[in-house]
């Protein structure tokens, strides 16, 4: 078993907050998700989640304008500069304070920061070799309050600046004679945003009341006037008169005035507002959270907080579309290089959405569950993973493309298990609400609703391997109801446990039933014997989750007091135990009394998984790490820690003695409370509920874990989302019973000389991917039946391994098909008597075949219909001709029978 597994992707969360970014072409989005962000290739139907996270939620991201480039910026003024290429983190910088906007210029060089009341215009990294990565250039004064959003002229000679104060400062990029700074006002609320107009200094400017002023200005981009040395050196020494201490270099210094005299404000650039206009003028009245302005296009977006956004074309403020998302707060918008696709983020339900205006139609459209994730199944093939949440949903997401691709709103209260059929075609899903649902993958509804005789509450679902008997826990009249999924009847009600049923687990090769309840006791249930009830194994301690390993032949069992302990059911025997209270290792939550390792001993692990071959198990719990346990040797083999987000509660192991006063914690005060994102007032000890307006840390946990079936990955339903760990195969040399004599120029000297075999034994041995690869292209396709009639056992899986890794990435697909074909008809037999150990190699396997099946099939499902059509019309036009053709011999004919009248008339006249 490898422990090689790294974080491959983050599901299930597709925004949290933020401003939303499109790349330089225009055809993937950026999206900030928590302290970590994604890429949706909008193109190709893929999100990728970049191999990164910052301390803190990330609050702003500025992608430079070539696009290799981006600054990520979290709550409390960490930077990070991040390569969008290498998808690396390249520089570390602390900015000290919340910072509220990031932009850089149009041409790349700067980039502009907006903290306190103040702008700082920073060197843009990566044109010169700097030890420093972020060289202050010029800081700019001028507002009284916050600062808010930022907008460059196109040429980068200008930029602008909104602030919570009510006004608009346009402040040089460069000293110019007619322009260092001016102050605009027009407006009664917090300005939201600021947009220039192209190759123009006109702007226009946005508040959170729905005022939209149109600024014109006396001066065009080429007529500011670069300021003389001698004047240049005079507002240096204005500037250095009272200067302040800030906690940086402040580089140069601009101070602007709101109300500057008639001497400094002679022969400067100057604005007048020629027009200002209102949002919503009908209806109720709503705050404006965002906006966005593409140049070319015109085209002004606005996002209100009722879920309502607008477009119109400026400057004449004509609307061209109102439409709603829905009822929650427009976070972020933003407009690609196009113009065509605009993006809207939803920080309260956890909405992505881009939308193609022209057509009217959505390039993407998806949602998170906006409440914690509790549950979590992958199909028997690996591709698909089901996910049910507190917020009654089921959903389905695609492991390849990371895209929700249905959702299942039937529950009409939180799910508490999901879990799929062997077929793999069938969801099933139990929820408080007193109801289990069947749901159907190809006609996505619901054909089955299974309810108790009396209305109670499910907590836990299993299902048995032929997908015929499905049996669900109650956890509040402690008994187990058992269903048949083709009539929907109920077969029969157990009763024996004395407590809420926590877990159920059937044998995955006998028709057993494990059920783990608070009573402190396993129950084993046959359900081919009348009698039902088996065995009974008792425990220490109340029962949280139990689970059989792949071959049947093994229980693990997690208790309250921290332990897992393992039994071999069949004989009722206890076979080891693992002592893994300490292994949580419990971070101390803000308002904790006691510290966390007093607090760690009352904790235990919630769930647990085997790993596809049955060696580890995989355990996790209210702690933020998960651990991976050998099962034989009953040690811990590694440990996950699946965040490192301090925005969530419990992750400090020790408490910040500087957040302590005499009163109690400074957490106990809600310091974001009357801004425009939450309420006033939260109420007292909510922990759970309306998410989007009461402030309070979630709590870092593991609710839900699961292996592959194919062996390479793992995932867990977490506070931050679906986390899912891959194998990572490329950055790992495991050689195999390696030898001197292999090397790469041996094994290319030895595939010269056309022993195939030797060759493909020792590029194995060797274990470098790409040299395998290589070995397996050179063999001519005539020559695979007796090179693979000619393999080692041993070595017949490791070529199964690498097919189906192949065929993830390869062009070669007939070459590899053949090579599969060829592998499992010569040894079949003998894979069959290893097919325990072999299962998730098939698996594996299986899955890369069956994606390519899909999309091939789809391809010639669409030529066959192009085919059928294009013959079609050729017929009728055919058809068309022929009748054309006839109608022209009978106008022939018929003229030749005339002729021949009149000819016979002449003759006999």
């Amino acid at each position: 078993m490898k422990f090689a597994y790294r974080f491959s992707g983050l599901l299930g969360t597709v925004y949290r907050r933020g401003n939303l970014s499109f790349t330089r072409d225009g055809s993937a989005l950026v999206s900030p998700v928590g302290n970590r962000i994604s890429l949706f290739d909008l193109k190709n139907n893929k999100c990728e989640t970049l191999p990164l996270a910052t301390r803190h939620n990330i609050m702003c991201v500025g992608l430079s304008p070539d696009g290799s480039l981006a600054i990520l910026i979290d709550e409390e003024g960490a930077a990070l500069l991040v390569s969008l290429i290498g998808k690396s983190v390249i520089h570390h910088f602390h900015f000290h304070k919340p910072v509220h906007s990031v932009c850089f210029s149009p041409d790349g060089k700067k980039f502009v920061i907006t903290k306190d009341n103040i702008a700082l215009m920073y060197h843009a990294p990566g044109r010169k070799r700097e030890f420093n990565a972020f060289v202050l250039d010029k800081t700019y004064y001028g507002p009284y309050d916050e600062t808010t959003c930022i907008d460059w002229t196109d040429d980068s000679k200008c930029f602008a600046v909104g602030s919570k104060d009510m006004s608009t400062w346009v402040f040089g990029a460069e000293r110019w004679a007619n322009l260092i700074y001016y102050s605009l006002g027009g407006h009664k609320d917090t300005i939201v945003a600021c947009f220039f107009e192209e190759n123009s200094l006109d702007l226009y400017t946005i508040s959170q009341d729905g005022a939209l002023c149109v600024w014109q200005c006396d001066t065009e981009l080429d007529g500011l006037k670069p300021m003389l040395p001698k004047d240049e050196a005079k507002e240096k020494n204005k500037t250095k008169e009272d200067e302040e201490f800030i906690e940086e270099s402040l580089g140069e210094e601009i101070r602007g005035k709101a109300s500057p005299n008639e001497q400094e404000s002679r022969d400067k650039v100057k604005y007048s507002r020629v027009a200002k206009y209102f949002f919503n003028k009908e209806g109720d009245f709503n705050n404006l959270t965002s906006a966005a302005y593409h140049k070319k296009a015109h085209l002004l977006v606005t996002g209100l907080a009722s879920g309502i956004f607008h477009l119109h074309e400026l400057p004449d403020f004509n609307l061209i579309h109102s439409l709603s998302i829905s009822d929650q707060r427009i976070a972020s918008i933003s407009i690609n290089c196009t113009g065509d696709w605009i993006a809207f983020g939803c920080s309260g339900l956890g909405q992505l959405l881009v939308w193609e205006w022209q057509s009217e139609s959505y390039v993407l459209k998806q949602q998170g569950h906006f409440n914690s994730m509790v549950s979590l199944a992958y199909s028997p093939d690996g591709q698909y993973i089901v996910t049910g949440g507190d917020d009654g949903k089921v959903k389905v997401w695609n492991t390849s493309s990371s895209f929700c691709f249905v959702t299942f709103t039937e529950h009409t209260s939180g799910i508490t298990a999901v879990t799929f059929t062997s077929s793999g075609y069938v969801i099933l899903s139990a929820s408080l609400d007193g109801t289990v649902r069947a749901f159907d993958l190809h006609r996505y509804r619901n054909f089955r609703t299974f309810t108790s005789p009396r209305p109670t509450q499910f907590s836990c679902l299993a299902v048995d391997s032929s997908g015929e008997i499905v049996s669900a826990g109650s956890q509040d009249s402690f008994e187990i109801f058992i269903w048949s999924m083709q009539s929907g009847r109920l077969l029969d009600v157990l009763s024996g446990h004395e407590g809420p049923i926590s877990s159920l687990s059937f044998n995955p090769v006998k028709c057993v039933l494990a059920s783990a309840s608070w009573d402190k006791t396993v129950k084993l249930w046959d359900m081919l014997d009348s009698w039902r009830t088996k065995e009974t194994l008792t425990l220490n301690s109340d029962v949280l989750v139990v689970a059989f390993r792949p071959d049947g032949k093994e229980l693990a069992v997690a208790s309250l007091n921290g332990q897992i302990t393992f039994w071999d059911h069949e004989n009722a025997m206890q076979t080891g135990s693992i002592e893994g209270r300490h292994d949580l290792q419990m971070g101390r939550k803000e308002l904790d009394k006691i510290t966390a390792k007093q607090s760690s001993k009352g904790k235990s692990f919630t769930t647990l998984c085997y790993s596809a071959d049955g060696q580890s198990i995989l355990a996790g719990g209210l702690s933020k790490f998960v651990c991976i346990y050998n099962v034989k040797e009953q040690i811990l083999m590694k440990k996950f820690e699946i965040s490192c987000n301090f925005s969530l509660d419990a992750m400090e192991e020790y408490l910040d003695r500087r957040k302590m006063t005499e009163f109690g914690s400074m957490a106990l005060i809600d310091e974001g409370a009357g801004d425009e994102d939450g309420v006033a007032i939260p109420l007292p000890g909510v922990k759970r509920g309306d998410m989007s307006s009461r402030h309070f840390k979630p709590e870092i946990r593991v609710t839900c874990l699961q292996f592959s079936p194919t062996g390479r990955s793992w995932a867990a339903t977490t506070t931050e989302g679906l986390l899912i760990y891959s194998l990572d195969s490329g950055l790992i040399f495991d050689p195999f019973e390696l030898d001197v004599d292999v090397t790469p120029s041996n094994i290319h000297k030895i595939l010269h000389q056309k022993e195939y075999t030797m060759a493909i034994i020792m590029a194995f041995k060797l274990n470098e991917k790409k040299l395998i690869q290589e070995v397996i292209e050179a063999i001519p396709s005539n020559e695979v039946d007796v090179v693979c009639s000619s393999l080692p056992d041993l070595y017949v899986e490791k070529v199964l391994e690498f097919l189906a890794s192949a065929f993830e990435i390869s062009c070669h697909l007939e070459f590899y098909l053949i090579w599969a074909h060829k592998l499992l008809m010569l040894h079949g037999q003998k894979l069959k008597t290893r097919s325990e150990k072999l299962l998730p190699v098939i698996q594996f396997l299986q899955k890369s075949i069956q994606r390519h099946f899909e999309d091939v099939s789809k391809l010639c499902e669409w030529n066959i219909y192009n085919i059928k059509y294009a013959l079609a019309i050729s017929q009728q036009r055919g058809m068309k001709r022929l009748a054309d053709t006839e109608d022209e011999e009978d106008v022939d004919s018929d003229s030749d029978y005339i002729m021949q009248d009149v000819h016979k008339d002449n003759f006999s006249s």
